[in-house]
């Protein structure tokens, strides 16, 4: 089971170490966030593509899982090209609002840069089992193994969320509580199930913690593990993927002379 659907058909990458996954993720994030150019962004995005087609999602599983970073690149984007820093030719105008040569490279890095570190995030951890990454970060990493499991449990109640929610839309539903419309109806269909989740997510932690600590969770013993994680050669490799891709798109905007360190 992935930590996004139980459903993923098995995949070259979803078989390597969720470790792996995780560090070529993060490898990517924090070279894009060292500049904010549209060159290292959208050159990393464009080697991204390759190894997304490895992950073993379908087309569908792809769109549905991604389809808030496809929304929110776009709305960051022309957010910042509208009320972004003006430099550069002028563009259009229309009363406070301008755009320029400057807002609107800078637009469409931060546009790019959304996707770019978005859509390997998203897609490498749908192909990652929960308990694959607690093994991975106890005996690879060697993080505390109390951290771990207690984060393991956390991550299984996530899936919990969706279900309690309709739950309680419809049990709102059924009492005839919040069908008004307007702005007030919508207002109390939003925040009284949430809310009411707020009570149960509370209630239901400390019950789970409670019974963890009863069988031992919570003991500084040494533990031992169901199942080994090993990091292996393939593994490796997929992190110098990781390092070749930001390498190249660093270079490659270096190159173009539109590399700018942002903390310079």
């Amino acid at each position: 089971m992935s930590l996004l659907t139980p459903t993923i058909r098995p995949s070259v990458v979803a078989r390597l170490n969720p470790v792996a996954k995780l560090a070529v993720a993060l490898i990517v994030s924090c070279a894009l966030l060292l500049s904010i150019d549209w060159v290292s962004a959208g050159v990393a995005l464009l080697l991204e593509v390759g190894l997304l087609l490895w992950c073993g999602l379908s087309a569908r599983q792809f769109w549905l899982r991604t389809a808030p970073v496809w929304i929110a690149a776009p709305m960051a984007s022309i957010t910042t090209v509208l009320y972004g820093e003006d430099s550069g030719a002028l563009l259009w105008q229309f009363g406070f609002i301008s755009v320029t040569e400057g807002s609107a490279q800078l637009g469409l890095a931060i546009g790019l840069r959304v996707l770019a570190i978005g859509l390997p995030g998203i897609v490498l951890l749908a192909t990652t089992d929960p308990t694959d990454l607690a093994d991975g970060l106890a005996q690879v990493v060697r993080l505390p193994a109390r951290f771990v499991l207690g984060g393991l449990a956390g991550l299984r109640l996530v899936g919990m969320f969706i279900e309690d929610w309709h739950s309680l839309t419809l049990a709102r539903r059924a009492r005839g509580v919040g069908d008004g419309g307007g702005l007030r109806g919508a207002a109390r269909r939003f925040f009284g199930p949430a809310f009411s989740l707020l009570v149960i997510s509370v209630r239901r932690g400390s019950k789970l913690a409670t019974a963890m600590e009863a069988r031992g969770f919570g003991s500084d013993e040494p533990r031992t593990w169901a199942r080994e994680s090993r990091f292996r050669v393939a593994d490796a490799v997929l992190v110098s993927i990781g390092f070749a891709i930001t390498g190249i798109a660093i270079g490659v905007a270096v190159r173009a002379e539109t590399w700018s360190f942002i903390l310079a």
